[in-house]
């Protein structure tokens, strides 16, 4: 199956996998991924890069914005295969290396699978490699403050509560912000439409995932690239506003 890619500014892409959104952002000849989808999601990932131009071998950097299946599934497979080098936030790295784990247990998702949508999703993460044990050998933290070094000048910008390392990237100079699980505009189990947070079973900390929605109002733009759902366009900081007010 083909992946949904999404051209929403020069050189950067959103693309819809198979249940989870990946970022590709171009600049000559070299790439940053931002997130890998799950570990079944490889074929989709591989044919996205093509489909923009690019090639696996032309990705500077995997950029990781948490490290959950759905987000890191082919992160150690680029690290194996190319060297390409793993980033995320240094609260993070712990937990892609696996030395803890910040995910959805599977008694907690048996005891909401009366919930419209939970089974199956439930069903499409045991196939797609959701409850693999998939660590990154040697993920890296961001090396200094500011833009990176990379293809798009992302900067990290962290927004803790979903995962104790949870990542957001600003690209001031395109208006875009891609906002991981942080800050999403849908899921398969949520009935909501637009801006929101994920509901309450996926938070490693919810009152920490609602205080980090303080930073993205902050954050300037109006082109929300969400980790699950579609593009969102219009004011970050009015999204933000709008999944706290969904969220309380």
């Amino acid at each position: 199956m083909r992946a949904d890619i999404q051209q929403v500014a020069d050189g950067i892409h959103l693309v819809h996998g198979s249940n989870t959104n990946w970022v590709i952002l171009g600049e000559g000849d070299a790439v940053t991924l931002v997130d890998t989808g799950y570990p079944a999601d490889r074929e989709r990932l591989l044919a996205s890069l093509a489909a923009v131009g690019s090639s696996p071998e032309a990705v500077a950097a995997v950029l990781i914005t948490h490290a959950h299946n759905d987000h890191i599934g082919s992160a150690e497979h680029f690290s194996r295969t190319y060297g390409t080098p793993v980033y995320t936030h240094a609260a993070e790295v712990p937990h892609a290396r696996r030395d803890f784990l910040q995910q959805v247990t599977i008694g907690t998702v048996v005891r909401n699978s009366w919930r419209p949508g939970v089974l199956p999703w439930a069903v499409h993460v045991l196939r797609s490699g959701g409850t693999e044990h998939n660590p990154v050998a040697d993920p890296r933290p961001f090396p200094g403050e500011g833009p990176l070094d990379l293809p798009g000048r992302p900067v990290p910008v962290h927004t803790p509560g979903h995962t104790v390392g949870h990542c957001a990237f600003h690209l001031p100079d395109a208006g875009v912000v891609i906002s991981g699980d942080g800050l999403v505009s849908g899921h398969a189990t949520s009935r909501a439409k637009g801006p929101q947070v994920l509901p309450v079973m996926f938070h490693h900390d919810l009152g920490g995932t609602l205080a980090s929605l303080d930073t993205f109002e902050s954050l300037t733009g109006d082109v929300l690239l969400p980790g699950h759902g579609p593009v969102h366009r219009g004011s970050v900081r009015e999204a933000a506003a709008r999944a706290r007010e969904q969220a309380l």
